[in-house]
């Protein structure tokens, strides 16, 4: 149901009313950082936002964050083509001046001292270098997930996360489950107990296949791969980092940690043709959480099969869904009853909320955990070995070109399994 806009601000407003004791420890974060949303100034200063990434979902989390508070200004955007910032720029009435394209065109947004939050909402492969960019600007963030596409790119964020807390600026990432009432009720239950200990968990991502942009004339192969991102492992992660990572971080949400291992199989089987570059159309994967418990995850994109996009808990005493319904056995069934509010909304409201309060949320490591937890099943079902933790997180392997330029790119070959390496 379409919410109103009066409950839209209600949302947020909520969410202001305890802030009125942290003024004092805004006030000085505001001295120290003067790029930071304080509550001395809110809730009714302008939030100017620059979007860096004017695609489907860049436009999308920039509607959201004008939901999510009545004083958001879209202020600047920022994309690597012309075409996209100029759309951009058009559905939020951005003077030229504020409008830029080119592989630079993030850092002129950063550079605008009067914007203070920014969305990254380009490929995931160019989230290491934009986030620790928008910390060393002193910008608050809404980075899209996955985060990274490989181990030296999760080491990056997990670095810019903690330099965002000595900065005390806040970084919410799109996994916007963690700001969803009904995944964040059921999952409190499951921890306090409800359904017993924990015997394994289920993730699910298996839909039909998705867009393609064709191959304009004049595109080199670095333009060609861009425009049609998700099929590049090195732009994207494949699809078990790209889109699964929302399932995989319910899991470990349950679980409260990340796994120690993965053994998995995958493969190429319909999607077979060269313009879907190298990635494969079907993971499964088996992870191993430190207390031997097991993480059971598939994910898909083929047409014409069963699809399923959820999550399961099973316990010594029942089950969950992790967002609506715990089956105890024996006893009551447990179902969500409370207010639905847009989760896309929600996550830009938490983050403003927690920002004027002076205590920012952070979500940098856990979603670099949950991307790695992706990455490390991807890398064992093309390599076809079982993998550790430790070897995912500090392997040297790195996707993506040496430099960032228009031209002839090879595409990588289809990894196989039992003769791909990872290292």
């Amino acid at each position: 149901m379409k919410q109103s806009k009066e409950e839209k601000m209600n949302v947020t407003r909520r969410s202001f009313i305890k802030n009125s004791t942290m003024a004092a420890a805004a006030a000085t974060a505001a001295t120290q950082f003067p790029h930071v949303i304080t509550t001395h100034a809110a809730p009714d200063s302008k939030i100017r936002v620059g979007l860096i990434g004017c695609g489907g979902r860049g436009t999308g989390a920039a509607l959201n964050v004008q939901d999510a508070d009545e004083n958001v200004e879209i202020f600047a955007v920022a994309d690597l083509f012309e075409d996209k910032a100029k759309a951009g720029a058009e559905k939020f009435n951005i003077p030229a001046e504020r409008c830029f394209s080119g592989w630079d065109a993030y850092k002129k947004v950063m550079a605008i001292d009067d914007i203070s939050y920014v969305i990254l909402a380009t490929p995931p492969h160019f989230r290491p270098i934009q986030l620790p960019a928008a910390i060393d600007a002193g910008k608050n963030v809404f980075m899209e997930k996955p985060v990274a596409v490989d181990g030296p790119g999760i080491r990056k964020i997990i670095a810019a996360g903690e330099a965002a807390k000595k900065k005390g600026l806040g970084i919410v990432a799109g996994t916007q489950r963690r700001h969803q009432a009904n995944y964040i009720e059921a999952i409190k239950r499951i921890q306090d107990g409800e359904i017993g200990d924990i015997l394994e968990t289920r993730a699910y991502w298996n839909q039909g296949g998705l867009w393609h942009r064709g191959r304009g004339e004049d595109w080199t192969d670095m333009e060609y791969q861009l425009r049609n991102w998700l099929y590049f492992t090195w732009i994207s992660g494949d699809h078990i980092v790209e889109q699964h990572v929302h399932n995989v971080d319910v899991c470990n949400w349950v679980k409260g940690t990340h796994p120690i291992r993965a053994y998995g199989m995958g493969g190429r089987q319909v999607r077979t043709e060269q313009k879907y570059g190298m990635i494969y159309d079907h993971f499964a994967v088996e992870y191993e959480y430190p207390d031997g418990t097991r993480m059971f995850s598939q994910c898909r994109q083929i047409d014409g099969c069963s699809n399923s996009v959820s999550e399961a808990a099973v316990g010594t005493k029942g089950v969950s869904n992790c967002c609506s319904y715990i089956e105890v056995k024996g006893g009551d069934t447990w179902r969500y009853r409370g207010r639905f509010t847009n989760p896309y909304v929600q996550e830009h409201a938490d983050l403003i909320a927690s920002i004027r309060s002076g205590e920012p949320l952070n979500e940098a490591r856990r979603v670099a955990e949950s991307t790695m937890t992706a990455i490390m099943g991807r890398e064992s079902c093309y390599s076809g070995q079982r993998l550790t933790w430790e070897d995912a997180i500090n392997s040297e392997m790195k996707l993506g070109p040496d430099k960032y330029e228009f031209g002839p790119l090879k595409t990588a070959p289809v990894p196989m399994p039992g003769k791909h390496k990872f290292a």
